[in-house]
């Protein structure tokens, strides 16, 4: 008699989470770190059932009823055990098999074994962000992105200390142990030589975790000068990139009933909206969103939300996951996409703006048939009948992606108001073969792993001694007392000569911090007393930044000024045209807005954005300090010149 493999078996739990399994049927309230109710199994009042997440178990302290996800729909739905399977693997989208081989049972026992050694692994992670020697540069960088301590907490987040080997020596302390880090991405083994070394070096750790919470891979950011800036675990048998969300697992432990997930591009995007309170978002780990990620989020919301930069990259990025999620568009579900400011991501912009504004933003999205049409429509003039035409073609192929329902029905006649053509020739038109996206797109950083760094030839197969006295020298830790203000920020902001693209429906705020100093110093014009570092005068073309500079001089030379003095300097000085410029700065809504933050802190805000403009001052003239050097040639440079040319060079590498 044939029968369900166990491996099966487990693999469908794992998928499943029993508390939706349960709260479909039985109303759940949340206890603490539990859900609780009445028990259906017999009559009481007060609640004595109690449904765990971390263990996927329920248990009534009243009658004794206990048992998995399975063993709940057999009892509560009198159903047999296959029947049960069957339904779950229904809902999971799984197909059941009926028989066990000896291939299953390996494949069910390799799988604890992972699991367990990536939990042991992101354990020692924490425990290094707290105890290592070399966890100073790690925490300041933290605290320099405005984490707490307890977020650091709640996401796992973690620290591999410098060195080739220190979680080989912790966790393979045996032929195994050493087998399943390297099936588990965490530790290489160097082909045709045998000799293993850890995978993250120095490199603040984020672990990905399932719906279940077990950690599955990771996420490691480099403090050093190593690339990829961010290195994801590899693909493996628990760990599939194309599969997972960053922080999902998190944003359902915060609220089992969520509406809406924004989906951003980094972990520390995820993070920072969280420690703003904001516990719905995910990312995609280095790759497009693609069809199994919207799968994934439609299980758990009806809402998802797209968070792109304004910019050509994040437009492109845009269609992308317009194209792919097209196909999950069934009846009741709804796609937006939220474009930010140039030079913002969500990390930057929630903490100037607050939760509440940037949730503002979100309700503002533009809605996916609306973006499907304006970005169809780009370059193409649809007051023209050839326009239509052209206009019909390219959309047609992609509402044919819907999947049948109200909503397609509904897309394809408004496609056919917007062309005058009949739905019967739009539906002729669908057999066409088009691409919304015209150029194929760029790898992201950290998409494709780069080239592992040669290993030491002293580094043999077996497990070494401690070996940080052999640590490459880019992780000196004389580096160390540098606070990271913002590292990313000047390669976030950096202005290029692309074309602007065509616009779009996007936020209203515009922040830069040239003019945000603008603003804060129109208005609190006393912060200048008590402002550390201003940065030095520079020649510039920016006519605001030069603006800026002449602002913070005259209430250097004036401190009692108010606003009223300033106006009336300026306009005497600069003309009329330049002092009404500067009232309709301050009248500006985005500063009422601002300020009714709550603990909004203006002398805070002052400096950092400072620091920002200090940052990318001096990274230009780093720049132009570079290409004299290069312009008389590295042969005829002197030993002072050489050495000032390699820090330079690293300067530059390490802001990019």
């Amino acid at each position: 008699m044939s029968r369900i493999p166990q491996s099966f078996i487990d693999d469908l739990l794992n998928r499943l989470d029993i508390v939706e399994v349960i709260d479909h049927r039985v109303k759940l309230k949340k206890a603490g770190k539990n859900y609780s109710a009445c028990c259906p199994f017999h009559e009481e009042k007060t609640p004595s059932f109690t449904v765990s997440p971390d263990k996927q178990f329920y248990y009534c302290f009243g009658c004794g009823a206990n048992g998995n996800a399975v063993g709940f729909l057999m009892e509560y739905e009198r159903q047999g055990f296959v029947d049960a399977v069957e339904s779950l693997a229904r809902v999971a989208g799984m197909q059941v098999p009926k028989e066990t081989t000896e291939k299953d049972v390996k494949h069910a026992k390799k799988q604890r074994g992972l699991y367990d050694i990536l939990g042991l692994a992101s354990t020692y992670y924490q425990k290094q962000l707290k105890e290592h020697t070399s966890r100073e540069r790690a925490v300041s960088y933290l605290k320099g992105r405005g984490l707490s301590g307890a977020i650091a907490r709640d996401f796992g987040m973690g620290y591999a200390p410098p060195g080739w080997d220190n979680l080989l020596v912790k966790l393979g302390t045996n032929e195994e142990d050493r087998h399943l880090l390297v099936e588990s991405g965490l530790v290489i083994r160097k082909e045709g030589e045998g000799k293993l070394y850890d995978r993250f070096r120095h490199r603040i750790m984020f672990p990905i975790k399932d719906t279940r919470g077990r950690v599955i891979g990771f996420g490691g950011r480099v403090l050093g000068d190593d690339k990829p800036k961010y290195l994801n675990s590899p693909e493996t048998p628990v760990f599939s990139k194309g599969r997972e969300l960053y922080g999902l697992y998190e944003a359902r432990q915060s609220n089992r009933k969520l509406e809406r997930l924004l989906v951003v591009e980094g972990y520390m995007d995820v993070i920072a909206l969280a420690q703003y309170g904001m516990r719905n978002a995910v990312a995609t780990l280095g790759t497009a969103c693609g069809e199994d990620h919207l799968k994934l989020a439609f299980r758990y919301v009806n809402e998802v939300v797209f968070c792109f930069d304004g910019d050509n990259a994040g437009r492109t990025a845009a269609k992308r996951a317009l194209v792919n999620a097209l196909p999950a568009m069934e009846d009741g579900r709804q796609i937006r996409f939220l474009f930010l400011p140039e030079g913002q991501d969500p990390d930057t912009l929630v903490r100037q703006i607050g939760a509440e504004r940037f949730t503002a933003q979100i309700e503002n999205g533009v809605p996916l048939e609306e973006f499907l049409f304006d970005a169809v429509a780009e370059g193409i003039d649809v007051n023209s009948m050839e326009g239509r035409a052209r206009f019909g073609k390219l959309a047609a192929p992609l509402l044919n992606t819907l999947p049948n329902g109200i909503y397609r029905e509904l897309m394809f006649a408004n496609l056919a108001k917007r062309t005058g053509l009949s739905l019967d020739l739009l539906l002729e038109l669908t057999k066409e073969k088009v691409s919304l996206v015209a150029e194929p797109a760029k790898p992201e950083a950290n998409q494709q792993p780069q080239p592992e760094p040669e290993l030491p030839a002293h580094l043999g197969a077996n497990i070494g001694g401690n070996i940080s006295a052999n640590t490459p020298p880019h992780l000196d830790e004389s580096y160390a007392h540098i606070p990271p203000l913002e590292p990313d920020y000047v390669a976030r902001t950096a202005q290029t000569s692309a074309p602007k693209p065509a616009p779009v429906k996007r936020s209203s705020i515009t922040l830069n911090p040239v003019r945000l100093c603008t603003i804060l110093l129109l208005e609190y014009p006393k912060l200048v007393a008590t402002l550390n570092n201003i940065p030095a005068r520079a020649e510039t073309e920016d006519e605001e930044l030069t603006r800026l500079f002449d602002l913070i001089e005259y209430i250097q030379q004036r401190p009692n000024c108010s606003f009223n003095s300033i106006l009336g300097y300026w306009g005497g000085r600069y003309g009329i045209e330049q002092q009404q410029a500067l009232a309709d700065l301050v009248a500006n809504q985005l500063m009422g807005s601002v300020r009714s933050v709550e603990n909004y802190n203006p002398e805070q805000e002052l400096e950092q954005s400072l620091a920002r403009i200090g940052q990318k001052l001096q990274k230009a003239n780093n720049q132009k300090e570079l290409a004299k050097l290069q312009a008389k040639g590295l042969g005829n440079l002197n030993n002072e010149e050489k050495e000032r040319f390699r820090e330079l060079v690293r300067l530059q590498h390490q802001q990019t």
